[in-house]
């Protein structure tokens, strides 16, 4: 384990904040994001490297499955109690399943990103 320690400085974000608005777990910029959902090369305020952190698609899984089964439930609900025709169902749980799979992914990221930095996480075997 790396005897580096990140050194903390008094803007740091909070991880809710970070999750939320895209922060540098560094300097509390709003630099995270290049695009949707992926992560810029790196902090344009404090050159924080963000390629150092591996989050993966541990995310996008878990997201996708929660988000999946709070989708079915509140559809099912909705056409036992209502029945409505399948255009309603589409016009509705369309647009919410990629508004909530999109911003619950980039609060994931985020979240994963902000606590590897702060617990200083690495992969194992990586020798620094």
């Amino acid at each position: 384990m790396s005897s580096e320690v990140p050194e903390k400085t008094k803007g740091q974000p909070s991880i809710g904040q970070a999750a939320l608005f895209g922060l540098c777990p560094q300097c509390g910029s709003k630099t995270l994001f290049e695009g949707v959902a992926q992560f810029s090369p790196k902090c344009s305020s404090c050159q924080l490297d963000f390629t150092r952190f591996n989050v993966g698609d541990g995310p996008a899984g878990f997201l996708t499955l929660i988000i999946g089964a709070i989708i079915v439930g509140l559809a099912l609900w909705l056409e036992v109690s209502q029945a409505p025709p399948f255009w309603v169902h589409a016009m509705i749980w369309t647009p919410i399943t990629f508004a909530a799979v999109i911003l619950g992914l980039r609060a994931a990221k985020a979240a994963l990103l902000y606590a590897e930095y702060d617990r200083n996480a690495g992969e194992a075997g990586r020798g620094e």
